[in-house]
């Protein structure tokens, strides 16, 4: 059997493809190299889920050194969406142009904002994405609302947004993927847990890939879901991919499309020889520089769901800083669990139940810029991923900025903490993977063109965080799915 199309991933960039292309009408192939998430006890057990390291995906890559470490990525129906923060912002528009930082420049998108402002608006809609427009100073131009309303502060983290407030910055309601419905609870599927930023859900209520996307389409008669199925190589005959090698056997199709993230997807790519005429397929690769940080108070922290603020204000600078600094965000609730990830293995577990309880994570996100070097490659069939970081000095502006809003927030012990990445920080932390088949006009400078197809295969697309040009400061979810629903749209109309 030939199929329209075979789909290599379910995630934010595959899952969103196969949605669209399904209802479409398309006779598709799913392929997903994990299988169902199990839905148990331990989705929501911190130990299991951060310290055990129960659903990480087992694997040894190697990094620019030669060591090895296991990578911070999942492989589940569903993808990285499975765990993450569901923190779903849009690019600013001035991240599209070229922009000088501190470690140098970043370079400009082949298309502008204006091109993803409609499927931004659509990616919210299909992600349930709650916001609240005006808050943001340096949010993008729409004139629609979010689709839900923002995800409401518990007492505690308003008492924080004013504080900020006073001190003349703009802190602004996070836009969250979350299933909820704060007005009539008894519909809602989100109960605003303690476990949802870095955690499955079990309640099935974060805006995931697998749930949004996936689920809704495996009845349809046109598509076809092949779980614990690894792509192994694609196959290229006269300038065609014709069919895809997997442990399960091959398969044929029209069109190919590879969404199994920024990293996966270039190692594809490298192990079938195809689509890298230019040399770029797996070079600058970048995933944010991200920090974690655990401030202290002497009281006690009551909030349950937490992150629900996000920062601006120097995102493109500030007084003291003429190039851009980032994005800050409160992150999920502390758990022990989460610490003694970090902790010795002799710290008494009471001591990290206080912690935990008088604990609040905020997250701080700096651009990383590309560098050729920066790369994945592929030796003796194994991820080799090689990264130097970039900017750094912006981060660590960054971080002056944020522990002022510590003092501000009556926090005054902090400290970094990895759990929320992985325990190898920074090599690890591969949440935010992005730049490695960078789109662009220039087929000796790009490997995709500004509709994500191959430059030099065009059966072959692919839609994730690979078309990246520059990576922007905040979590790139939002930009994967919205260019998935731009995609698609395209090949619809092709």
């Amino acid at each position: 059997m030939i199929f329209d199309a075979i789909i290599i991933g379910t995630g934010a960039g595959g899952g969103t493809m196969a949605h669209q292309l399904a209802h479409a009408g398309w006779n598709l192939l799913i392929i997903e190299r994990g299988d169902f998430l199990p839905r148990e006890k331990e989705n929501w057990d911190a130990a299991s889920v951060f310290q055990k390291g129960q659903y990480n995906c087992g694997e040894t890559w190697i990094d620019q050194k030669g060591k090895p470490f296991e990578p911070g990525t999942h492989y589940f129906v569903g993808g990285n969406t499975k765990f993450y923060g569901a923190a779903l912002l849009r690019l600013r528009e001035k991240d599209f142009g070229e922009i000088e930082h501190y470690g140098g420049l970043s370079p400009a998108w082949p298309l502008k904002y204006q091109d993803f402002q409609p499927y931004y608006q659509k990616a919210e809609e299909l992600f349930e994405v709650h916001g609240q427009r005006g808050e943001d100073p340096l949010e993008p131009p729409e004139k629609n609302p979010y689709p839900y309303p923002a995800v409401s502060h518990e007492p505690n983290i308003a008492s924080i947004a004013d504080k900020l407030k006073k001190e003349g910055l703009n802190p602004f309601h996070l836009p969250l993927g979350v299933r909820l419905n704060e007005k009539h609870k008894e519909n809602s599927l989100c109960i605003r847990c303690d476990t949802c930023d870095g955690f499955p859900c079990l309640a099935d209520a974060k805006s995931d890939a697998h749930h949004i996307c996936i689920n809704p389409i495996l009845n349809l008669p046109n598509v076809k879901l092949l779980t614990k199925t690894k792509a192994l190589k694609l196959i290229e005959k006269n300038g065609q991919i014709t069919e895809v090698q997997t442990d399960q056997g091959n398969f044929q199709a029209k069109t190919f499309i590879v969404s199994c993230g920024a990293i996966n997807s270039a190692a594809l790519l490298l192990r079938s020889n195809v689509a890298n005429s230019s040399d770029q397929v797996g070079r600058h690769y970048m995933c944010h520089n991200n920090s974690a940080i655990v401030a202290l108070s002497k009281d006690k922290n009551p909030v349950i769901f937490q992150k629900t603020i996000g920062v601006n204000d120097f995102y493109f600078g500030a007084d003291d800083s003429k190039y851009p600094l980032g994005h800050i965000q409160l992150l999920g609730k502390v758990k022990a669990g989460m610490l003694g990830a970090d902790a010795p293995f002799f710290t008494p577990k009471f001591v990290l139940d206080w912690m935990a309880d008088h604990a609040m994570g905020w997250w701080i996100t700096s651009e990383d810029l590309p560098d050729p070097n920066n790369r994945v490659l592929i030796k003796d069939d194994q991820i080799h991923l090689h990264h130097y970081p970039t900017n750094m000095e912006a981060h660590e502006r960054l971080l002056k900025k944020l522990k002022h809003i510590l003092s501000v927030s009556g926090h005054r012990i902090h400290f970094p903490n990895s759990a929320y990445l992985a325990k190898q920080i920074p090599i690890a932390g591969v949440a935010h993977q992005v730049g490695t088949a960078r789109f662009g006009h220039d087929p000796k400078t790009s490997v995709l063109d500004i509709h994500c197809r191959s430059h030099d295969i065009n059966n072959l697309y692919v839609v994730d965080g690979s078309f990246f040009p520059s990576a922007g400061a905040v979590n790139p979810a939002l930009t994967i799915i919205a260019n998935a629903l731009r995609v698609s749209d395209h090949l619809c109309q092709k």
